[in-house]
């Protein structure tokens, strides 16, 4: 059989190479895992808290349990974070951030900012957005809540950080509990007007954050593979996408030949 070839576009943008004598030659092992999502969903979770303006010490609350949102827990935790909330409406995501010493709030059974004020009462310092495009019919949510949320529950002149995006969806069959994501932001500017926030967006850039988290995973300060649920191989990636779509996985890894 011919050798067959898959073009990723701007792969050399998160490429990095990594000193790994330990890698062993006859499976995937946890620090290979480690390695391969420095430059991935590691990355941009630890991003996403510099958009938002963390420092250690503060308190953050992360909105979206997908892989970004966990890594955005994660690299809350290890960048000493005094309190980090997860709101979702996932049980089983939430309970991994619960393991990693978070606070989960399921938004199938809670309000998140009454939530959250009791436990911070002048609000959190850092807000973080990680929901990423998904659709929902499980809530009956306004449009730009995730906004609203951020805003109520970030204390004056706090941080907000978005690496979401968000698409118009109707008539999903997703369980998601986002019914908000849509491409345009309508917020009362008054609300930020009263609380000030630093609000900042956008895409994260993995060759910026990458070197440091290789060197930490090197170190043994980082092990991000937890979040890997399953290693397939291609032919199985049709039934894992299946998976992942209905909330079964965490994260998968393709493992080719």
């Amino acid at each position: 059989m011919p050798p067959e070839y898959v073009r990723v576009p701007f792969a050399n943008d998160n490429l990095f190479a990594i000193h790994h004598e330990n890698s062993s030659k006859s499976g995937v092992t946890d620090l290979d895992l480690d390695y391969l999502l420095a430059t991935g969903i590691f990355a941009t979770g630890w991003g996403a808290l510099d958009l938002s303006g963390f420092q250690p010490g503060d308190s953050v609350a992360i909105f979206g349990a997908g892989p970004v949102g966990l890594m955005a827990v994660y690299s809350a935790i290890l960048r000493g974070a005094s309190r980090v909330f997860l709101i979702d409406g996932d049980r089983q995501r939430l309970s991994i951030a619960e393991g990693l010493g978070a606070m989960p709030i399921d938004l199938t059974h809670a309000e998140p900012i009454s939530k959250i004020l009791r436990q911070e009462p002048d609000g959190v310092l850092r807000s973080v957005d990680c929901v990423e495009i998904e659709a929902a019919t499980k809530l009956h949510l306004t449009e730009d809540k995730v906004l609203q949320n951020m805003t109520a529950i970030t204390k004056d002149g706090g941080g907000i950080g978005r690496v979401g995006t968000f698409k118009t969806t109707s008539n999903s069959s997703s369980t998601s509990p986002w019914q908000f994501l849509l491409p345009n932001i309508q917020l009362a500017v008054s609300g930020f007007f009263k609380k000030d926030p630093q609000v900042r967006s956008g895409a994260i850039d993995s060759a910026l954050i990458a070197p440091k988290l290789i060197e930490m995973i090197s170190k043994g300060k980082a092990r991000p593979s937890f979040i890997v649920s399953s290693i397939i191989n291609v032919n199985e990636a049709p039934q894992f996408y299946e998976r992942a779509s209905q909330h079964l996985e965490t994260k998968v890894v393709i493992k080719f030949p």
